[in-house]
């Protein structure tokens, strides 16, 4: 694999130059759930260089989108009309690049990249390529990640474009996993949860993984890579650096 012709701005114009007084105004379709939204925000701020101004951001904060775990399984309504919406909103109010920090919800990105000419950012690209860039020679990658994300194999065709196999949790803590990611969504973090989500962490590495993917937008919120012995891929940390970047090109 020959990394340094990685490309991984798939989705971005290639005639976009630096230019510091050009730069493009982010647009969030956000509130998937709201915290991981306000915590994608944050970093984005914590990765804008000190010296420059900081970025033109607007967030449709949208909690009301269907649920895409029971879209994807077929037991409940499909959020692509709301994913639309939220994108043709975020263009008339000036948005010129668009971001969506929920991994399970790119299942949908049609409903954004066909029916709104703007740039979009894809938040399990970024991360994948950020494994194979920095980690080129691993061979498994452990996944935390909800039943949506897994069913539809984002992560998994993804990363099998750079040939590198996806550990995923057993039946019995994937289930577990699932309603921890609930009880985060609902009433946030605690010293409990923390421990569970270590747990998981942990249980994939010693099941040969070599890196953990934090397939979620609400695993950063409770795992930080100094948890861990092997690296944490935080794809939230990954988008919010790629966004600076990509938006600061102009």
């Amino acid at each position: 694999m020959d990394i340094s012709s990685i490309d991984i701005s798939t989705n971005i114009p290639e005639t976009m130059e630096t230019d510091t007084n050009n730069e493009k105004t982010i647009g969030i379709i956000g509130g998937l759930g709201p915290e991981a939204t306000a915590d994608f925000f944050n970093r984005i701020i914590r990765n804008t260089p000190t010296e420059k101004d900081h970025l033109h951001v607007i967030i449709d904060n949208n909690p009301k989108a269907p649920n895409r775990n029971p879209a994807i399984a077929g037991t409940g309504p499909s959020p692509f009309e709301s994913f639309k919406q939220s994108a043709l909103r975020l263009k008339q109010a000036g948005a010129e690049l668009l971001v969506m920090p929920c991994n399970t919800a790119h299942a949908f990105k049609d409903a954004i990249i066909h029916n709104v000419d703007t740039p979009f950012i894809d938040i399990v690209e970024e991360a994948t390529a950020h494994i194979a860039k920095h980690y080129p020679t691993i061979e498994k990658a452990g996944l935390l990640a909800v039943d949506g994300c897994l069913q539809t194999r984002l992560y998994h065709n993804a990363l099998a474009g750079w040939e590198i196999e996806t550990q995923c949790l057993d039946t019995r803590a994937q289930h577990d996993f699932m309603e921890l990611i609930y009880q985060i969504k609902a009433s946030g973090v605690n010293a409990d949860i923390k421990q569970t989500m270590m747990s998981f962490a942990r249980s994939l590495e010693d099941n040969g993984a070599e890196v953990i993917i934090a397939g979620c937008t609400e695993v950063p919120l409770v795992l930080s890579p100094k948890d861990l012995s092997i690296p944490l891929i935080d794809s939230t940390e990954i988008l919010a650096t790629q966004c600076v970047r990509y938006a600061r090109q102009g």
